[in-house]
């Protein structure tokens, strides 16, 4: 559906003759917010002024599996995408890409293939970083590109990170940059897992001495404490030219980031602190947050750059931190993408500053000296004349006036004044030019909103990419792929591993063509929990079909066929909604259902003549309503009967670290096209039922509690398709919305995710957010209008489709 456009306040831009007003200034840093609201500031602006030099704004691909699906998007709307993050004066017009150095291991939302899987063998076309940079490098030639490790091959030290195996393993890394192309410029350790002295010096020396000096070590992606050791230890502080800090503002992973503390010993070393991860937001609502991350992160901690996690949300919708990133590309089958808000809150910064440039600390504080009022920083051009300011109001409650005064040698030229409503839910409303302002005796004033970022600038040559994605659609059945016109060294399309390493290689076995493969061997050096290898991709709402595919067990073992995957834990691969037929070469084969506890149940199981390994064998499994039936090589092994999954997507498995193959991948759906029609009545007062407003079918009617009564208003048909519908709308989450308390009201069918629902463990459950069909607090008075919830159980969350 479309959302409300909401009006967008005019700005008043006044010049008047600047009064001479108390200034706010930052020492080294810091500044100590006073406890007062403000409805003035004054702000100066001056050439002269002490400041640190600005290292950049960027985003991470990586942390895992993140930018997958982006790699399957339609050239069109690919090309797009990246401008949008990349390309100067268009959109994000990133300064920094830090990628992820695979290691075959989960990450957060999937595993990124190693260009090691051996310790005798490079790969340098494996994973999808090195096209990613490419791209990035193509849209802007200055970006800077960063490499960090999450985990590794398990070979790698006999398991032991802080080895010289790793050392020279990232040495490989970055001779298959160079083999693409690509200067790396900065380098990290391990993410988050603290740090190894001896090591960081170790890699620092062999980088001197193997042609990469001017590779700068970052250390060491994590906390503060590193700061320390590099201030009593000289040969450390020769390693590490960048003190690079995660989530160092308020609240953490995710924060609110309305302060950001620092840290004096950091601050002593003299080194560039970097917040070097960030954001864990989501593309909308965490914009805010990421402008305070980057105006706040200097003035409270003098940190002088921001990389956001992540680049891009291009991860299937079961899986954690779904919408997080700048832009949302969630269906590569039917090109859909969105832009969010925090793109718009980044650009905001990037197209109006460039690395090398200088903060101003006369020029950077808070408004009226509090946190309240919003925060601002003013940054220097090398060429000493330009400059720009950048405000945000974003936890003002008023409207507040800015009087700048601009001295030290910087232009008293026209000002262009950027700005960008980010209470907003109107795209019209971000990164939008206001009329500019000339100053007066070097000095003029503005009036600015709550809510929003503003830059004031004397640079030129911004602007605001239009381009548009079509809209979502569902992947439609039957779905299936021969793997041969894939890519080699690549994930086959529209599949994401989990863990381990599927890529798409020669046949073995005898069969000509290419296949999936298994390529890790050793269980990694893990980051984010342990599980057996899997991969898995398609659409949430596919309910009832037969997935089967052709597998070669390689070496004694089990492969797994997954059928009706939904949500995977937040952290740890192994805890994953779905049901798998599970093979061995004895011929054991078994019907197991798993859950994001990663409790087993075994729900059939059997034995069959021996499959061996070397040869090829057809798995098959089928899920019917309730029904679940294997089949290996045409012949119905078995079946069960287990209603707790009704909707998901597809898998392939390896029962561990073996490489194993698969081919010829299908989905076929089976049974009914849909329910017949009948009302959905609610467990919490059995006398009620979902009802459709009055019987309209107009767009934006709500749906609500209501007396059962047998009417055409509560006539339901769920459909295999995943959508509720009703005289010919879809039941749909108003403005597409994913947070709790979002509405739920009709809508034309647009094949959106916000009109997907699935019956699981009696919820009408959206597989898109992640979250239940809700009676607001148990409330059954009739007209009481449902809405999305995080699901919890609850009575008033259980509804029974009577058809």
């Amino acid at each position: 559906m479309i959302p409300t456009v909401l009006q967008r306040p005019r700005h008043l831009l006044v010049l008047v003759l600047a009064t001479l007003l108390a200034s706010v200034s930052l020492g080294f840093g810091v500044l100590a917010p006073q406890a007062r609201a403000a409805t003035s500031t004054s702000i100066t602006v001056n050439g002269s002024s002490a400041g640190k030099a600005f290292d950049g704004i960027g985003a991470i691909s990586g942390g895992g599996g993140n930018t997958r699906l982006l790699t399957d998007y339609p050239a069109a709307q690919q090309q797009q995408i990246l401008q949008y993050l990349f390309k100067p004066g268009y959109g994000a017009d990133l300064q920094i890409l830090k990628v992820e150095i695979g290691g075959d291991t989960n990450s957060t939302d999937g595993s990124e293939s190693s260009h090691m899987h051996t310790a005798s063998a490079v790969d340098c076309g494996t994973g999808y970083e090195w096209w990613l940079m490419e791209q990035a490098k193509a849209q802007n030639p200055n970006i800077k590109l960063y490499g960090l490790a999450w985990g590794a091959p398990g070979w790698i030290g006999g398991g032991n990170f802080w080895s010289t195996d790793m050392v020279n393993y990232l040495v490989n890394w970055l001779g298959c940059a160079k083999s693409h192309g690509l200067t790396i410029n900065y380098l990290g350790g391990w993410n988050e897992r603290g740090y190894n002295i001896a090591w960081y010096e170790q890699l620092r020396s062999t980088l001197n001495a193997d042609g990469y000096a001017g590779v700068q070590l970052v250390g060491a992606d994590s906390d503060w404490s590193v700061a320390g050791d590099i201030a009593s230890n000289s040969a450390f502080a020769n390693a590490v030219s960048i003190i690079g800090v995660h989530y160092p503002c308020a609240g953490g992973d995710g924060g609110s980031a309305d302060t950001c503390t620092g840290n004096a010993t950091a601050s002593g070393t003299g080194k560039p602190l970097w917040a070097s991860e960030n954001g864990s937001q989501d593309l909308n609502s965490g914009a805010p947050a990421l402008i305070r991350s980057i105006t706040r992160g200097y003035v409270d901690g003098g940190m002088t750059a921001y990389i956001n996690w992540p680049v891009v949300a291009a991860v299937y919708p079961n899986l954690p931190y779904d919408t997080d990133g700048l832009v949302l590309a969630t269906q590569p089958w039917s090109g859909s993408y969105s832009v969010g808000r925090s793109l718009w809150a980044t650009a905001q910064v990037t197209q109006f500053t460039s690395p090398g440039w200088q903060f101003l600390n006369s020029g950077s504080g808070y408004l009226g000296g509090s946190e309240s009022n919003g925060s601002y920083v003013s940054l220097k051009s090398t060429n000493g004349s330009d400059y720009s300011t950048i405000i945000e109001t974003t936890t003002a409650s008023a409207a507040q006036t800015v009087t700048v005064h601009v001295s030290g040698g910087l232009s008293a030229g026209t000002v262009h004044v950027w700005a960008s409503n980010l209470n907003s839910a109107n795209s019209a409303d971000y990164l939008v030019q206001q009329p500019t302002v000339t100053p007066s005796g070097g000095a003029y004033t503005l009036t600015v909103q709550p809510g929003y970022v503003y830059t004031l600038t004397t640079t030129t040559g911004q602007g605001k990419g239009t381009a548009a994605g079509p809209a979502q659609s569902s992947l439609a059945l039957p779905y299936a792929d021969t793997l041969d016109s894939d890519a080699v060294d690549q994930q086959p399309r529209y599949l994401s591993q989990q863990q381990g390493a599927f890529e798409v290689e020669p046949c073995a076995g005898g069969r000509s063509g290419r296949c999936v493969s298994q390529q890790a061997l050793v269980q990694p050096i893990e980051w984010d929990g342990n599980s057996n290898p899997y991969t898995i991709g398609g659409g949430l709402n596919w309910t009832n079909y037969t997935v089967a595919a052709d597998t070669l067990i390689q070496q004694p073992g089990s492969v797994q066929l997954m059928g009706r995957v939904g949500t995977q834990h937040s952290f740890g691969p192994a805890g994953i909604n779905a049901y798998y037929l599970q093979v061995s070469n004895t011929g054991a084969w078994s019907i197991v259902r798993n859950n994001t506890s990663d409790s087993l149940s075994t729900l059939a199981s059997g034995t069959v003549a021996a499959l061996g390994t070397g040869s090829w064998h057809h798995l098959a499994l089928t899920l019917n309503g309730h029904t679940l039936t294997a089949a290996i090589d045409g012949t119905t092994v078995g079946s069960a009967t287990d209603g707790t999954y009704s909707a998901g997507m597809v898998g392939l498995g390896t029962g561990g670290y073996q490489n194993d193959q698969f081919d010829n991948l299908s989905v076929t759906p089976v049974g009914s096209g849909g329910s017949s029609a009948g009302p959905i009545v609610a467990v919490d007062d059995s006398a009620k039922c979902v009802d459709d407003n009055n019987g309209s079918a107009a767009n934006g009617t709500k749906v609500q509690m209501w007396d059962c009564n047998g009417t055409a208003a509560q006539n339901w048909s769920v459909g295999t398709d995943g959508t509720i519908r009703i005289n010919g709308a879809c039941l749909d989450i108003t403005g597409a919305s994913t947070a709790d308390g979002a509405l739920v009201e009709l809508w034309g069918c647009n094949g959106g995710g916000n009109q997907q629902w699935t019956e699981q463990n009696g919820t009408l459950f959206n597989p898109v957010s992640g979250k239940c069909l809700d009676d607001p607090g148990f409330n059954t008075a009739n007209g009481t209008q449902l809405e999305l919830w995080t699901c919890n159980g609850g009575t008033n969350q259980q509804w029974v489709p009577t058809s």
